[in-house]
């Protein structure tokens, strides 16, 4: 069997992800693919990971974590998804460091399925948004406290990836940028389920649907329909020029707090994440999802 585990990472897709495979649990079902409702695993999830404390779940308790997710007897692949099994968001980032407890956390999830060919995913964001969206969801008034032992200009995902992989090098992860999921949603969900390229899923506009004008994702989607693009790189293009034109006025706009950071602070952050996403792609057993 395998097990993916989805984990976020926070303050990035918001379950939109989850929500639109979930769109066609029936279908993917009749492949052996199940896509359990969240409410019926995360607790049991979280609750196993402490008890167990790093030490691999026994054929009883695998079994009693597949039957609290409702997942039938012979399924091929169970997809678990949770932004807060590695930690709480207050604790993603610390120091100099994203996920400093990835290392045994990710070794952790592994456990979890000892018996199962396990598969991490998770979505990147821009320190620079994503520690100010951090703070937002915090309960914490201060962004200077909040940041306080914070070195953003530091932070590396490729830094976090390679951690993970050290830690459970017969796990293989997919990740891809937050900032590029308009472009290449569909293709993340056809990882997640592990489906043909060519399979067919709902949801694959749901991402589009909240960031375009109603009228040009009709458009979007009738010139698609007769206009079949030959492959996912020109769909790709299609999607980023009608995004363009029709995109909503406040799709893109999303009005974060960071006091104390300059202009210039934030764009050097931006331009250490994109020359980090290049070193990414280096990592051995790394798949980066790129429009």
């Amino acid at each position: 069997m395998q097990v993916v585990f989805h984990i976020g990472a926070p303050c990035t897709d918001d379950d939109r992800l989850i929500k639109s495979l979930l769109k066609n649990r029936e279908v993917l079902a009749k492949d052996g693919v199940f896509v359990p409702t969240p409410g019926e695993y995360r607790d049991v999830l979280r609750d196993t990971l402490k008890a167990l404390d790093g030490a691999p779940a026994s054929k009883d308790m695998q079994a009693r974590m597949l039957e609290a997710a409702r997942v039938p007897e012979g399924a091929e692949r169970v997809v678990f998804s949770d932004p807060r099994l590695v930690s709480i968001n207050r604790l993603v980032v610390i120091g100099a460091q994203i996920w400093p407890m990835m290392d045994r956390v990710s070794r952790c999830l592994r456990n979890l399925f000892p018996d199962a060919d396990v598969e991490f995913m998770l979505g990147m964001r821009d320190p620079a948004t994503l520690i100010p969206t951090l703070f937002k969801t915090s309960r914490f008034t201060d962004f200077a406290e909040f940041t306080e032992e914070m070195q953003p200009y530091a932070l590396a995902w490729s830094e976090m990836l390679a951690r993970m992989r050290r830690s459970a090098p017969e796990c293989p992860v997919t990740t891809w940028c937050n900032e590029d999921t308009p472009l290449i949603w569909g293709e993340i969900l056809q990882e997640l389920a592990g489906c043909d390229p060519l399979q067919k899923l709902d949801g694959v506009d749901d991402l589009l649907e909240e960031l375009m004008e109603p009228s040009g994702l009709k458009r979007l989607q009738r010139y698609l329909s007769e206009n079949p693009p030959e492959n996912e790189m020109l769909r790709r293009r299609v999607v980023a020029a009608f995004l363009d034109k029709y995109a909503r006025d406040d799709a893109f706009e999303e009005e974060l707090d960071t006091p104390g950071w300059s202009p210039e602070m934030l764009e050097d952050i931006t331009d250490a994440y994109e020359a980090d996403i290049d070193a990414i792609a280096a990592i051995p057993g790394v798949h980066v999802i790129a429009p």
